[in-house]
């Protein structure tokens, strides 16, 4: 006998396609430098990498690299999975300290 919580999870799984990630296009690129830029419509992050290696400098270069551009449910998605990740993260390696951005 089948409880509730099977057919329910049953009829999840059957609804849900099966997702096949295909890596023979992807492109590996390395990053340090990221900035966020939000419209109604579209969500954007700028990818790229400082080489300046003094922080006392008063100007800083950032070269981009990528420009990712996705709707903001996407979006949200992406900060979920992003925050997950980096709470596994400190969980076994420790917490990472940041700067806080004025």
């Amino acid at each position: 006998m089948t409880t509730e919580n099977e057919k329910n999870t049953t009829a999840e799984n059957e609804q849900r396609p099966n997702v096949i990630w295909d890596g023979s296009q992807m492109k590996t690129t390395y990053v340090n430098a990221t900035n966020v830029v939000a419209g109604k419509e579209e969500v954007m992050m700028l990818l790229g990498i400082n080489k300046n290696w003094h922080a006392e400098q008063s100007k800083v270069t950032v070269e981009l690299q990528q420009r990712v551009v996705m709707n903001p449910y996407t979006a949200k998605r992406l900060a979920a999975m992003l925050y997950a990740t980096v709470q596994a993260y400190e969980n076994k390696y420790g917490k990472i300290e940041i700067e806080e951005k004025n």
